[in-house]
């Protein structure tokens, strides 16, 4: 794993945006992964925020916020290295995920709960088989 996606992770970059996406979803995955890096099945980002979010939106087609928003109404398993996921409509080559968009939120122990133990990763994910879920977690867990 990278330096920046490890410090990512850790919740040592909440002003970037990780970025995940499958190879076989890319038309140049070699020129994303000299800007990135490359991992077993795909190329993995980390941006600084407007960069990331101009990125993602290039590669999918969709506005991250957008897709963030959509995304945050299916808890589904969103791997902790943040390539890939299990989506919650079942398993299967059908079922991988297409790519992920993940940013990370300070520490607020104001807020309570997660917020309070940490900062917060959270995880957006397409399917193949066109479900969008997410998941948040402490950064640095699992």
């Amino acid at each position: 794993m990278s330096a920046a996606r490890r410090a990512f992770l850790a919740g040592d970059r909440p002003d970037d945006i990780l970025i995940y996406l499958r190879e076989d979803g890319v038309a140049d995955p070699d020129r994303l992964a000299d800007l990135g890096e490359r991992t077993a099945e795909g190329v993995a980002l980390v941006l600084p925020g407007p960069k990331g979010r101009e990125a993602f939106e290039s590669a999918t087609g969709l506005d991250p916020m957008s897709f963030a928003g959509q995304a945050m109404d299916t808890d589904g398993h969103v791997h902790r290295d943040a390539t890939g996921g299990d989506c919650p409509d079942g398993d299967g080559p059908e079922h991988d995920a297409r790519f992920v968009f993940a940013f990370a939120e300070a520490r607020n122990t104001d807020v309570g709960g997660q917020y309070a133990e940490g900062d917060v990763v959270h995880a957006y994910a397409a399917c193949d088989c066109g479900t969008t879920y997410s998941e948040k977690w402490v950064a640095g867990d699992g």
